[in-house]
């Protein structure tokens, strides 16, 4: 039986006029980053196991997709696995069931596991546990049945079994960490981000401070796939390095409200907090030490409510008080500057709370002087992001009211987050957009345009070969002249030709019969109106151009 075709979960294909939308998406946004002076780069699909874990927290190195080592690593490996499983089964007096499972095509790892528990007359989860790991890395196929069968059958004595049970304990530790890295040296890029900041340290003695560059390349993350988020996906990327100026963060906010702007995508709301005011709370509240697990907990606000906020804040051990003092966040209204007088009153205490309060006025008053187009910049005291890099200003760009999708952008300030591979003092900022969501919004609310799906504007009816030769001439004139034009391959019944126009929505179709080829003239046919005209060759340009 055939085996039914199928894609991983949280992959999609795309069809041509799926792609066609995408790519008009893409080229709005690249159009923009140019305007706004920003330089393309782009970087390998996957880095360094180590260039990628550990930058952005506990969960998102859950989220990264590791890949297994392959060559002459696994072949060591596999002889390393028949040995061990050879020395086990001898000491257990297995050895015989062994052969017997793989000859039988019987479960392997059931037998030496029954065989195992029946020896030491007891269930041991500990070395069951021990055992699977160490036995059903490899389906059974890898072992060599002749190097097997040429092993004596000699008991091993327990303490020597013992010995050798240790030093595997002590070789793998069954530390994850450690047994991952020795068979996985590399993982897909989680985000543009570190790959960046890899970059930027990697080619420092190349390039002119301030950096401004864009990326638009895809990401894996090992995420539950649901709508709007993929376990494959774009992710468009505007980041300076070189500088801690507050224009950064205005710009940003400039090109966010440019590009959806020029997507017709009215009304989304461009959200900004400051690590600093986060800081500055976790001060005033006694939760220093906790910030993390205190920024996570306020980042589930819109999610899951006030009171299970305040339970998961309990639970990270943020004292009573402390949870009190953090009331008036919960009740925070108004526009962006009554939030911010607000905010003063609250962490009048904190000067990092300060520092991150004058940022956000110097951002709020530039945008005010500016103006957006279409967006409204909102303060979000509650926004946190999960990432561990963001020092300053943080992002997230919400939909237009009304549309159920989570964040269409986000971003913000790390101050030193290339000092992870050695480039201390160089503070950058960036701005990414949700290329995936932001097509599913645009298509909810109908705001593509009609004209982008159209990949050919005229298609010639193919009459037979000498026809087909005249049309060919005719298509070169067109290509040359900038028409997207082709000839239906077939010299099929006229009416299944005009069928194929209307289903791939061609705009024009040409007739070049005998008629015409003796006149040197082409009918067109307009498939929207229905209208034909006899045209001669540069008539036919210029109408359709």
């Amino acid at each position: 039986m055939a085996q039914k075709p199928s894609i991983p979960k949280g992959t999609r294909d795309f069809n041509p006029q799926e792609v066609a939308k995408r790519n008009y998406i893409f080229n709005t946004i690249r159009s923009k980053f140019e305007i706004f002076g920003f330089q393309p780069i782009e970087t390998p699909s996957f880095e360094n196991s180590d260039t990628l874990m550990g930058k952005y927290g506990e969960e998102g190195d859950r989220l990264i997709f590791k890949i297994l080592n392959s060559g002459d690593y696994f072949k060591d490996l596999r002889k390393n696995d028949v040995k061990t499983a050879v020395r086990v089964s001898n000491f257990f007096g297995v050895y015989d069931k062994i052969l017997r499972s793989i000859n039988e095509d019987m479960n392997f790892e059931e037998v030496l596991i029954e065989s195992i528990n029946a020896y030491f007359e007891k269930e041991d989860e500990a070395f069951k546990d021990i055992l699977k790991k160490t036995f059903t890395l490899f389906e059974k196929d890898f072992f060599n049945y002749e190097e097997l069968n040429s092993v004596g059958k000699e008991s091993v004595k327990q303490d020597a079994f013992l010995a050798f049970y240790n030093e595997y304990l002590e070789t793998y530790s069954l530390n994850s960490n450690k047994i991952t890295s020795s068979i996985s040296e590399k993982a897909l890029r989680y985000d543009l981000t570190v790959p960046f900041a890899r970059y930027v340290v990697q080619h420092q003695n190349e390039i002119d401070f301030p950096f401004k560059r864009y990326q638009i390349q895809p990401v894996w993350r090992a995420d539950r796939p649901q709508k709007g988020r993929f376990r494959e996906f774009f992710q468009c990327d505007a980041d300076v390095v070189g500088s801690d100026s507050l224009w950064q963060e205005v710009e940003f906010i400039q090109l966010y409200d440019a590009v959806f702007s020029a997507l017709k995508l009215d009304g989304v709301t461009i959200k900004i907090n400051n690590r600093k005011i986060l800081s500055g709370i976790a001060e005033v509240i006694g939760a220093q030490d906790k910030l993390i697990d205190f920024t996570v907990a306020l980042d589930k606000l819109d999610k899951i409510g006030e009171e299970k906020v305040k339970d998961e804040m309990r639970s990270k051990g943020i004292s009573e008080e402390g949870i009190a003092k953090l009331q008036p966040l919960f009740t925070l209204k108004g526009d962006f500057g009554n939030q911010i007088e607000e905010l003063k009153t609250i962490l009048n205490t904190s000067e990092e709370g300060k520092k991150g309060i004058e940022e956000l006025e110097f951002i709020n008053k530039g945008i005010a002087t500016l103006g957006l187009k279409t967006a409204t910049l909102q303060l979000d005291v509650t926004l946190a992001r999960g990432l561990n890099y963001y020092t300053g200003a943080i992002f997230e760009v919400a939909a237009p009211e009304g549309v159920k999708m989570g964040s269409i952008g986000g971003g913000g300030r790390y101050d030193d987050l290339t000092g992870i591979f050695g480039l201390k003092d160089m503070s950058g900022v960036g701005i990414s957009f949700g290329l995936d969501r932001i097509a599913l919004v645009l298509e909810d609310l109908g705001l593509f345009p009609e004209t982008i799906t159209n990949t050919v504007k005229v298609l010639f009816i193919n009459f037979g070969e000498a026809e087909a030769m005249a049309s060919m001439k005719a298509i070169k004139a067109l290509r040359e002249a900038g028409v997207s034009a082709e000839l239906f391959p077939d010299n099929k019944k006229t009416i299944k030709q005009f069928n194929y126009a209307n289903k791939r929505n061609i705009p024009y179709v040409i007739l070049l019969g005998e008629t015409e080829m003796a006149n040197h003239t082409f009918t067109l046919k307009n498939m929207n109106t229905g209208d034909q005209q006899e045209l001669s060759l540069e008539q036919l340009i210029a109408e359709v151009k």
